[in-house]
């Protein structure tokens, strides 16, 4: 069994998911084929070469497809800290912690087989074990990142220009990322928009694949995350930072959306060194 402080690669299929699965390790999966998954209560299509990236206690299921071989590769945040090395590699927020964004990219054949043989030098420099290895293994998944950063940069450029004009035109990330403390009401929003809630419904749907409740609830969770991770306050702290009316209150509603309670996940993901 792998221990907190460790990355590891793992092969997989896509019956190995049938069940929901959620780990206290960032996830990085490569595959190819066509079918559909669910990452939480969102599903998502692919085809051809795949890559898909799980925060930790994301709920990963996969609904149908080929029976394609999935990598899977693992690593805790006191492995590597995607915070503490944001300046490096600007994943945080591209790749993982973005509730508006696909968790997964379609890349090229070129891109996937050099992820896959990252992959295997990875597998390779664990299994000699050697006074250098921790840093070989951190220089392989910061490599591993940095060209899915940039690889989705370039796609999030190209392809997204209807994303871009809706935005401009509702504001709602902007909106809902300043409001959401206060605000949790589809409604608000929706006002800002100067739409009926309906309509403000369908027009969040079609463009996220999300409802705006749901996308309400990810934002705060997000939040609890990040306060949970990158800071020392207390669960009592972050309840009334977030406006709730009080901590049992807030461990319910993470409880029900994480399956798990504050605490509970802040042992498993732990305390970021940049933690202030």
């Amino acid at each position: 069994m792998i221990t907190e402080q460790e990355i590891a690669i793992h092969t997989n299929t896509g019956t190995d998911f049938l069940q929901p699965y959620k780990t206290a390790f960032y996830q990085i999966l490569l595959f190819k084929g066509k079918g559909t998954f669910i990452v939480d209560f969102t599903e998502y299509t692919f085809s051809g070469n795949t890559i898909l990236f799980l925060t930790p206690y994301q709920c990963l299921q996969w609904k149908s497809g080929e029976e394609a071989s999935i990598y899977r590769l693992s690593f805790h945040g006191d492995f590597y800290c995607i915070e503490y090395h944001k300046k490096e590699v600007a994943c945080n927020g591209l790749l993982f912690n973005n509730i508006y964004l696909a968790p997964h990219l379609s890349i090229s054949g070129t891109l996937y087989n050099e992820i896959a043989d990252l992959f295997r030098k990875i597998e390779t420099e664990k299994s000699a074990g050697n006074a250098f290895s921790e840093a070989i293994l951190k220089a392989y998944l910061q490599l591993i990142l940095a060209l899915c950063s940039k690889e989705k940069s370039i796609h999030l450029k190209t392809t997204q220009p209807e994303t871009i004009a809706l935005q401009d035109q509702f504001q709602f990330q902007e909106l809902l990322d300043k409001h959401f403390i206060q605000e949790r009401s589809p409604a608000f929003y929706a006002a800002k928009a100067r739409l009926s809630t309906n309509a403000f419904g369908k027009y969040i749907r079609k463009q996220y694949g999300k409802t705006p409740t749901q996308l309400i609830q990810e934002r705060v969770i997000l939040e609890a995350k990040k306060l949970l991770h990158l800071t020392h306050k207390s669960v009592k702290e972050i309840a009334a930072e977030l406006h709730f009316e009080d901590e049992f209150y807030f461990s319910r509603y993470f409880k029900k959306s994480v399956g798990l309670s504050p605490l509970h996940y802040r042992d498993e993901v732990g305390i970021s060194i940049v933690a202030k």
